[in-house]
């Protein structure tokens, strides 16, 4: 055989490799239909070819919100887990979810109301292995059914039509949905900044400053963009008021805020930028490294702000000083669930690490390459982060020598 006929030969496989491949793609859909007499939803799991899947074991956890199981094919329960192996043909799993949540008495993490619920995607669909035939792909969309009076529904992922969504996770073998979400009768306001479609919304009548919100951020994007690399296709800043938990919370793309926290702080300091650096970092860390991905946050919350001239020199004279107060009794930083004072204190050492950084490097590094660094780690120890450090400074660390982080 030629070299012309094996490189045509070669095409040939190549193109019919191509195709086995495309039609192994397998359709997994995810419908919900929200019931607010019950403060529940009714979930059904889909496979348009269920041998595709040997298996799914859901980690159903220890709060008994999933119940009323109904599978085609083989389901089991053991413990906290329930393992379902789909029929041969179309197969699906049925179960209801309870959406509503209290933090304390009386306050809410999310909610399911007559005329809104204000939820994330990670309760509708619990965490699972997924054991999968080889060369398969499934291709997974979300799907809502409201009730009848109910408008819309918000999610951070990309919307294929009228209340649905493409589930696309590289980074998951298992595309389940995750992230803040929100249906009812809705207010929303949207802007594309940069490469980034930025959706602010909430349900009518929950006092929320969707335009202070969306102002806010059109000021400080362009320093979001500067410091890191990696900026979302899609950002959503969902709200609610009280009786929902006080506060800003990240999820993947998405935050929620409570319409009664401020924007900015009378200490300085952003809850809605500092979840905002939380979605856009993903920062990750473990091994009692908190104060890594706590301290990052905080310390861009107060930079972003700054390097976008919203902080006088004076008024971050005012915040150093408040941080040093806060964190001036703190002798280590290590934990799993990190004080308040600790990442005051971390946010110093953060504020060190970066003229450290600057003077040796002359300029031509800062954290925001260390950063960039930790981003690109699926999660990160003390020790990988101050070896980062150094492999950035060109030499060890001396900030990062330290009693606080031993």
């Amino acid at each position: 055989m030629t070299v012309a006929a094996k490189w045509a030969a070669g095409l040939v496989m190549l193109a019919i490799s191509g195709a086995a491949w495309s039609a192994r793609k397998v359709d997994l859909d995810y419908h919900v239909k929200l019931l607010p007499q019950t403060e529940q939803a009714e979930v059904r799991i889909s496979l348009s070819q269920g041998s595709a899947v040997r298996s799914l074991d859901f980690d159903l956890g220890s709060g008994g919100d999933y119940s009323d199981f109904k599978a085609e094919g083989q389901w089991k329960v053991t413990g906290h887990r329930g393992l379902w192996q789909p029929g041969a043909d179309k197969a699906s799993l049925t179960y209801r979810v309870r959406l509503t949540h209290t933090r304390k008495p009386g306050v809410y993490d999310t909610r399911l109301t007559p005329s809104w619920a204000v939820f994330r995607g990670e309760d509708l669909v619990p965490p699972a292995r997924l054991d999968q035939q080889d060369g398969v792909e499934l291709i997974s969309r979300l799907v809502f059914d409201l009730p009848a009076a109910w408008k819309s529904v918000e999610t951070a992922w990309p919307r294929i039509g009228k209340n649905k969504f493409r589930i696309d996770n590289v980074s998951r073998l298992f595309d389940r949905p995750t992230g803040w979400m929100l249906a009812g009768n809705l207010g929303s306001r949207r802007v594309r900044l940069g490469e980034t479609d930025v959706t602010v919304a909430s349900p009518k009548g929950q006092a929320m400053r969707r335009m202070d919100v969306l102002t806010l951020l059109t000021f400080v994007w362009p320093q979001v963009e500067a410091a890191f690399p990696r900026h979302p296709a899609k950002l959503l800043v969902v709200g609610a008021s009280d009786p929902m938990r006080r506060g800003a919370f990240a999820a993947r793309d998405s935050i929620f805020l409570n319409s009664r926290t401020p924007l900015v702080s009378e200490n300085g300091s952003s809850p809605l930028l500092r979840e905002v650096v939380q979605a856009v970092g993903r920062f990750n860390d473990h091994d009692t490294s908190d104060w890594i991905s706590e301290g990052l946050a905080e310390f861009y919350a107060i930079e972003l702000l700054r390097r976008g001239g919203g902080i006088t020199d004076e008024r971050y004279a005012a915040i150093q000083a408040r941080l040093t107060k806060e964190g001036k009794d703190v002798t280590s930083l290590r934990g799993d669930h990190v004080s308040g004072a600790t990442v005051s204190r971390a946010v110093l050492v953060m504020q060190e690490l970066d003229r450290e950084i600057r003077v040796k490097t002359h300029n031509k590094r800062s954290l925001d390459d260390l950063a960039q660094a930790v981003m690109r780690a699926d999660s990160i120890t003390t020790a990988e982060f101050v070896q980062l450090a150094d492999s950035i400074i060109g030499e060890s660390s001396v900030v990062l020598d330290s009693k606080l982080l031993r």
